[in-house]
């Protein structure tokens, strides 16, 4: 290996895995800014779109905590490599996509690499950064690389979209990923769980099989109708599927999910915080793009300048959030966070493609505010009273529970506006999203309601009672 001192190695070792992440995170913000230009070129329906996002989220949530199991047994820099590659190729054949239906599935690709990335990086870093206070500046700048890809996306994305194609958005994947292969082998020591937990193969199996059909339910429900044989019975299958997973989890040694850790109300209240907060983002990210480019025909570069605003405010955002949980707990974060989605998303309700552009920057500015003060307290929350030992299955789930939002958004947001924008590109989506900002505002009121409950002293008892119950 490569000699260095004890000081330079966990750097790079950390600006490694802040590779991988910065592309994964990436690559949510960047291909919303090309949805406009994959329906044109495609001829893409706007449930396809709506796949585009979502066959890699749903993907990406269903996988996320096995490939952390996997990589504790099997080796995280042998699991990490291996996610690299998986990634790197998914996007290689993303940029080369023939149809809507070739890219749905080399973006699942995609999410099968990416699964392997960001919980497998964590653990990484957690080993290599023994120090209490080094592992937290650490993690600070981890969150903050994703703060970076989030408000760089839609203006990159923009760039890539109008100079060359939507499909450069995948090239650029490529030489990062081949180098963060390289550098992965070189410099990352392997390591492994002392004791690996095993893998809950039917947990995963179901809540597969839950997610995806719940999401399929949802998208294709607008076009082949609620009430049509295949939606009822899609909806049913995952019904059923959740109920055989919380019974088969409550019943295995080792469950996927210790069914144990919801009677904690600050866990619970992470959850449908989580899921609440990125439905908002999810919704919002997928509709602007197809509003700014639709409605008022602005260029991929020019839509992303008018969403840097959030994306900016976002990132400056969540650190002071990060500070303010330190000092004060997480409440007033989460207070803050979810009043700047409801009132962002209700300055919104009356959008037409006439609506001035200091109302939508301001309007903008808000949403990014809230999203970046709600983001940070989430896994605060999540790991609140719970013993060392499953602070990071608890974490694990609040970022799950994040994707699946995500999922959910772009499902719900599709269904309502693709019944009013079925007259093409440049059909009136403002007109079409009035109910979204209404559920979007919605969401932003429950992320307060939540917040105030899961962090009051009732709470953090059934968090102490529920630490107890599981370390026992």
């Amino acid at each position: 290996m490569f000699d260095m001192d004890e000081a330079t190695r966990p750097r790079l070792v950390l600006a490694i895995c802040c590779l991988s992440v910065f592309i994964v995170s990436l690559d949510n913000t960047i291909v919303n800014v090309a949805l406009p230009s994959i329906r044109r070129d495609l001829h893409a329906a706007v449930s396809e779109l709506q796949w585009t996002i979502d066959a890699y989220t749903v993907v990406l949530a269903g996988l996320l905590m096995v490939s952390g199991a996997a990589a504790d047994r099997l080796g995280r820099a042998k699991i990490f490599q291996l996610g690299l590659a998986v990634f790197t190729f998914g996007s290689l054949l993303c940029s080369l996509s023939p149809s809507p239906g070739a890219l749905i599935a080399f973006r699942m690709l995609q999410a099968v690499g990416g699964s392997m990335l960001n919980p497998v990086a964590m653990s990484i870093i957690r080993n290599t950064f023994d120090d209490a206070r080094q592992r937290a500046m650490a993690i600070g700048v981890w969150g903050a690389v994703v703060g970076l890809s989030m408000a760089l996306g839609p203006l990159l994305g923009g760039v890539l979209v109008t100079t060359i194609s939507w499909r450069s958005i995948f090239w650029v994947n490529v030489p990062v990923g081949l180098a963060a292969i390289a550098l992965t082998h070189r410099f990352v020591p392997e390591s492994r769980a002392p004791h690996p937990r095993a893998v809950d193969w039917l947990g995963q199996a179901l809540i597969m099989v839950a997610l995806a059909s719940l999401t399929y339910s949802i998208i294709e429900g607008a076009s082949a109708g609620w009430g049509s044989p295949v939606i009822l019975a899609l909806a049913a299958l995952a019904i059923i599927a959740l109920i055989v997973f919380v019974t088969h989890e409550r019943r295995d040694d080792e469950p996927l999910i210790d069914p144990r850790f919801f009677r904690s109300a600050p866990f619970s209240g992470a959850t449908l915080i989580a899921v609440a907060a990125f439905t908002a983002l999810g919704g919002f990210l997928f509709v602007t793009q197809l509003y700014l480019q639709g409605d008022r025909g602005l260029s991929p570069v020019s839509s992303g300048l008018y969403t840097l605003p959030m994306a900016a405010t976002a990132f400056i955002a969540a650190p002071l959030s990060g500070r303010l949980v330190g000092a004060r707990g997480a409440r007033p974060s989460l207070l803050i966070g979810g009043a700047g989605l409801a009132i962002s998303s209700l300055m919104l309700t009356d959008l037409t493609a006439h609506t001035s552009v200091g109302h939508l920057l301001l309007a903008y500015f808000v949403f990014g505010l809230g999203f970046g003060m709600v983001n940070p307290p989430i896994t605060n929350t999540a790991i609140s009273g719970m013993p060392e030992a499953q602070a990071g299955v608890a974490a694990a789930v609040a970022s799950t529970s994040r994707l699946i939002g995500i999922s959910l958004g772009v499902a719900i947001v599709g269904a309502i506006v693709a019944p009013g924008s079925a007259a093409g590109a440049h059909a009136a989506f403002g007109q079409a999203s009035h109910p979204v900002w209404w559920l979007l505002a919605v969401c932003g009121f429950a992320v307060v309601a939540i917040g105030a409950l899961s962090t009051s002293p009732w709470a953090l008892r059934t968090a102490e009672a529920a630490s107890a119950m599981a370390s026992g």
